[in-house]
């Protein structure tokens, strides 16, 4: 895949679609009750400071946590949002998150703090910034998941660490663009070598075994749980 088929592969996606709709419909309102020129660069400036530290916390304590599948209620969007991610990492059709689980995070992380800082015009730059930062993600994270080979060195890197979080240890490298928080954290690793490879890498701890326990996604996954994609499918075929 060259860098043409990538972006033509990104932007084919609805979510994608649907960020940078939306980012232009959020610009609009800044032009409709525009916040000052100080309050505007401060509420974009917070969103996209702000972006790295609530996905660290949003990936490693709620997508990585032991509990959602554990509830019956959240147990098929845990599937859908991570588990199924994991499963199978360079499935495209379940590469970006759904609509339905980000949106509303991108707002409760921008637009009361925008809102905050300047009113109406402070809240539609902060949540335009938030999209865009998201779309940039997403962007970042099919760079990292599909047969293309990036030629930037920061590119390079974030590939390599986000690779190793899903292939060798899936408690480190939970940044995607921005590792500060990991390194903060203490879960930063540079090479696969500083670490033991993960036994659960692969279905994030929801094993056989617990899936007895409770069973919800198993169900929903064609009554499989296992550890490796290609156990699964060889599962699900036989």
């Amino acid at each position: 895949m060259n860098f043409h088929q990538l972006v033509v592969a990104f932007f084919q996606y609805p979510a994608v679609i649907a960020y940078l709709l939306l980012a232009a419909v959020s610009a609009g309102v800044w032009a409709w009750r525009p916040a000052g020129a100080v309050a505007t660069v401060a509420s974009i400036a917070v969103a996209v400071l702000l972006y790295p530290l609530v996905w660290y916390s949003l990936h490693r304590w709620v997508l990585h946590s032991r509990w959602m599948f554990k509830v019956p209620l959240l147990a098929a969007t845990w599937k859908r949002i991570h588990y199924d991610h994991h499963q199978d990492p360079n499935r495209l059709e379940i590469l970006f998150g759904a609509l339905h689980t980000t949106l509303p995070m991108i707002v409760a992380m921008t637009v009361p703090i925008g809102w905050l800082i300047g009113g109406v015009g402070g809240a539609a730059a902060a949540f335009t910034a938030g999209l865009l930062t998201t779309a940039f993600y997403e962007f970042c994270h099919c760079i990292q998941h599909l047969a293309y080979t990036p030629k930037h060195p920061m590119l390079v890197m974030m590939k390599q660490r986000h690779m190793a979080h899903h292939f060798h240890d899936e408690t480190g490298n939970f940044g995607i663009t921005n590792f500060f928080w990991d390194r903060l954290f203490g879960t930063s690793y540079e090479k696969v070598s500083q670490r033991k490879k993960s036994a659960t890498v692969f279905n994030l701890g929801y094993t056989p075994e617990v899936a007895l326990r409770y069973p919800k996604v198993a169900k929903l996954s064609g009554g499989v749980a296992t550890g490796h994609p290609a156990t699964r499918i060889r599962q699900q075929q036989g």
